[in-house]
């Protein structure tokens, strides 16, 4: 039996914007973002059998595989907070981990509703990823170009004056970072291309006129 509710996924490099853009399609359509390292600890957390294995595995240092990935996916996909669609962070990334989600989903009679490529340029992206710091005490986020506090060193929020800067979100880091992207992640265009669920859109403009964009291809197949 088809079940109509969305899948989406969302796609584009680090800095793209697709957490913040994902947090506003669930309050605009009550769709549920589901990242695979939140599943990964929640499985873990709840002790299930999927879970077990995963932390088995991440105990040893290794990498948890696609079919415990997969198998956490299905658990959580049956809970009855994703019944309005789900949005999909940090999986699949490679066009084998984007086959064995397209069986997965066909055993509960669903596909990918549509992937959407947040379009950005490169450069661009070293440059907002490179400046982003928060708030150690509430986590809100500033950039060093786009986003200071109304007061030097006090977050507007909390008051908080302890800011944070991830180690990794450095030029350096960014731009290797955009290259494994490249290399590993962007083939899933050319994959969801194929199966007629591609859509682009350009992520280089305000927050607003993105949310927009995607409102328009979302609107149409959450409705």
């Amino acid at each position: 039996m088809a079940n109509n509710a969305p899948v989406l996924i969302l796609l584009g490099p680090p800095g793209a914007g697709k957490g913040t853009q994902a947090r506003m399609l669930e309050e605009d359509y009550g769709l549920v973002q589901l990242s695979t390292g939140d599943m990964l600890r929640a499985a873990v957390a709840a002790g299930s059998d999927a879970g077990k294995r995963a932390k088995a595995v991440m105990e040893a240092g290794q990498l948890v595989s696609d079919d415990i990935v997969l198998a956490i996916l299905r658990d959580r996909m049956g809970q009855p907070d994703v019944a309005k669609g789900i949005i999909l962070d940090g999986f699949p990334r490679t066009d084998g981990q984007a086959a064995a989600l397209d069986g997965l989903l066909a055993g509960s009679g669903q596909r990918v509703t549509a992937a959407i490529s947040l379009e950005v340029d490169d450069e661009a992206m070293v440059g907002r990823v490179s400046g982003r710091y928060t708030c150690a005490k509430c986590g809100e986020g500033y950039h060093d170009q786009f986003k200071l506090p109304a007061s030097a060193g006090v977050c507007d929020k909390c008051g908080g004056t302890d800011m944070k800067r991830r180690a990794d979100d450095n030029a350096e880091t960014v731009r290797e970072r955009l290259k494994a992207y490249h290399a590993q992640t962007a083939p899933l265009i050319a994959y969801y291309a194929g199966k007629g669920v591609l859509q682009k859109i350009d992520a280089m403009g305000p927050i607003a006129d993105i949310r927009k964009s995607l409102g328009s291809i979302v609107g149409q197949v959450a409705a």
